[in-house]
């Protein structure tokens, strides 16, 4: 999948566990796995919005483009 999510990174870099993240954003941490594993399909804007409002960021930090042949 060329879209990759770097949660892992954001979440580390702040030291914030999943579980609050998860509870901070609204989504279970099973959705943030799904997220983090690059299993996702769809992201909803309010959702993106409050990952960037939690983690204080902006969508390009949680989400990048990487060309089929480099993932």
């Amino acid at each position: 999948m060329p879209i990759i999510v770097d949660l892992d990174v954001l979440l580390a870099e702040r030291n914030m566990s999943v579980g609050e993240f998860a509870a901070a954003v609204g989504i279970t941490p099973a959705n943030v796995a799904v997220l983090k594993n690059g299993r996702a399909k769809a992201v909803r804007f309010t959702t993106l919005e409050a990952i960037c409002r939690v983690l204080e960021c902006q969508p390009g930090d949680v989400l990048r483009w990487v060309p089929d042949d480099e993932a």
